[in-house]
């Protein structure tokens, strides 16, 4: 095979490989951006249970 060919399978095996690295990269962000949100909501539900089990306990 001829320098151009090499050069041309080796450029589109470049691009798969580049299109799986970051397509991996993208779904463990999304991922650690959802736990993220879901962290942040499971505090402020937790804060806001909290508060109101408080508060019956001193009404009754």
């Amino acid at each position: 095979m001829s320098r151009t060919a090499w050069a041309v399978i080796c450029a589109i095996l470049a691009v798969i490989i580049a299109w799986i690295v970051v397509d991996v990269v993208f779904s463990v962000l999304w991922f650690i951006g959802k736990l993220a949100i879901v962290a942040v909501v499971a505090v402020v539900v937790f804060v806001a249970l909290r508060s109101l089990i408080g508060r019956r306990s001193r009404e009754g």
